[in-house]
């Protein structure tokens, strides 16, 4: 403890701090990234078999959280009991879970640079969610941004390849037309999810551990409802079996999800929104380059185009808005950090990956 705190009066000490919580994220996401595209789009086996089951995923995902909050539950002596309505949590559950399963489905059709870039584009259906659930008023900023978005976005998937490996058996305008469909899917459950939840939460006081619990809960619950009523749990579970690797790469995944997003709500509480969507902004740049690489997806010029169009105007909202904030001095923010550390961590809204 003496060593801790002897660190945090060390001058560079919040530089390392963030450092660490941006390696975290980035770490984390990067992993889940190329798990996700390793699961959903490669072959499996002497026999090439693919894994169909994405509502699978989804249950080792919210099973794995939601063991990650009971534990954190238990470790800060937090109740158990649910805080909010039980009906918050699942309307939030709901959305997630869709959300989720657009995400997964959509690298069947698409590739993964094209999933990652569209995932970019969000803020336009939470700007919609924003003016018809909260009432919000957006600057003509915010309309610009997203309209560059939009065409940097539209560019992309013009100008170059866009269809995913695991749809090789369908022709280029069925799999882009089932890929955008999910894609829009994604985006409007995730806009509403964020919104909702900001709203339906506000005025509860509670942990993070709290409400991932719940949610997770409900989630699991939805999912393995899913998968059964379907018949898709057997078969799920057959594949696995059959494919012990494939497990491995499940658990993985689910082990990446969990940790980025302890990382996540971490990092907003002790640098805010705008630190974290710089990170988030950076990664998914740093996740459609490592997919290139090592998946194989070559980018035309005008897909590079369209990519630099759309980072460039999150990093043009994200400098303009740091300059609409005050700055803190170092000392506030590490003395921030050491408040932090010293109670659990509270709930924020979740971050789509």
């Amino acid at each position: 403890m003496a060593i801790m705190e002897d660190l945090k009066q060390w001058k560079h000490f919040d530089k390392l701090h963030m450092a660490w919580c941006v390696v975290g994220i980035v770490g984390c996401l990067l992993m889940y990234g190329v798990l996700q595209e390793r699961i959903m789009v490669e072959p499996f086996g002497d026999e090439g078999d693919r894994f169909k089951y994405s509502l699978f995923l989804v249950l080792c995902n919210r099973l794995t959280t939601m063991t990650v909050a009971i534990l954190g539950c238990l470790i800060y002596g937090e109740g158990i009991s649910p805080i909010a309505p039980i009906w918050n949590y699942a309307a939030v559950s709901v959305s997630n879970v869709v959300a989720t399963f657009c995400q997964y489905e959509a690298l069947k059709y698409v590739s993964f640079p094209v999933q990652t870039l569209a995932k970019c584009a969000k803020m336009i259906p939470v700007m919609i969610w924003g003016s018809i659930i909260m009432r919000k008023v957006y600057k003509a900023k915010d309309y610009l941004i997203a309209l560059l978005v939009t065409i940097g976005c539209t560019i992309f998937i013009l100008t170059g390849q866009v269809k995913s490996k695991a749809s090789s058996h369908m022709d280029l305008g069925a799999a882009s037309l089932w890929g955008c469909m999910l894609m829009l899917g994604y985006l409007g459950f995730d806009g509403f999810t964020s919104t909702f939840q900001d709203r339906m939460f506000k005025g509860y006081s509670m942990t993070i551990y709290n409400q991932i619990l719940y949610v997770t809960m409900c989630s699991s619950f939805l999912s393995m409802f899913g998968l059964v009523s379907s018949g898709q749990l057997s078969l799920a579970l057959e594949f696995v079996s059959k494919h012990p690797i494939c497990l491995h790469y499940i658990m993985a995944l689910s082990a990446a999800a969990t940790t980025g997003q302890l990382f996540i709500s971490y990092t907003i509480r002790c640098y805010g929104a705008l630190i974290f969507a710089t990170v988030m902004t950076t990664r998914q740049f740093l996740s459609i380059l490592l997919s290139s690489i090592l998946f194989l997806h070559p980018l035309s010029a005008g897909q590079w185009l369209g990519t630099f169009t759309v980072f460039g105007a999150l990093y043009y909202k994200a400098a303009t808005h740091k300059k609409e904030e005050k700055p803190s001095s170092s000392e506030k923010a590490s003395d921030k950090i050491a408040d932090l550390e010293k109670q659990p961590l509270k709930a924020v809204s979740p971050q789509g990956k």
